[in-house]
């Protein structure tokens, strides 16, 4: 497999507010601050962006999936205004838990390396709950939690899972810290 500048990042509660009754429109659909140009400064830094997150709404029957490729295409385009890509959304819309593509089973960000031809080792998960974190320790992928969507409740809640996981305040700080790393 080729070695890749990629970064993984799941989507609600990192790139857009979070919602506990679901973000089941496009006009719910709301970038968090400095997010859009946090991803465009990971573009312009190398880094492919791809997504990789849970949407139990659908299987819920909050909304359909014409709905959630709306949601997403609001996405790209905003994205794209902010003078950023994000390269693929990976998505699992089951309910079931035990779902091998829903977090925190690896499926998902399994699927992302073979279909990028990527060993995920080292590869930066970004999150805002354990299930996050969970997946990306199981796919040999390197998790990184914010502070945003769910995180600090998380950070709170679940220190032992969270040991050793790199905290930022939001996407921005990931960006920033990703960045300098690397230069």
């Amino acid at each position: 497999m080729t070695p890749i500048k990629l970064i993984i990042l799941d989507r609600d509660g990192v790139i857009n507010e979070d919602s506990d009754a679901f973000i089941k429109s496009p006009d719910e659909w709301l970038p968090l601050a400095g997010s859009l140009d946090a991803i465009a400064r990971l573009n312009q830094g190398g880094y492919r962006v791809v997504v990789a997150t849970n949407q139990s709404g659908v299987g819920r029957g909050l909304f359909d999936l014409e709905c959630l490729n709306r949601i997403h295409r609001k996405m790209y385009k905003m994205v794209q205004e902010a003078g950023g890509t994000i390269e693929a959304v990976f998505f699992c819309p089951d309910v079931d838990e035990t779902h091998p593509y829903r977090k925190p089973n690896p499926g998902m960000l399994v699927e992302i390396g073979k279909r990028l031809k990527c060993d995920l080792q080292g590869v930066p998960v970004v999150g805002d709950s354990v299930r996050d974190i969970r997946a990306a320790r199981a796919a040999n992928a390197w998790p990184l939690l914010v502070r945003t969507g769910k995180g600090s409740k998380t950070l709170t809640r679940e220190r032992e899972v969270c040991a050793n996981v790199p905290v930022f305040d939001d996407l921005s700080a990931v960006a920033d810290f990703l960045i300098a790393r690397d230069s």
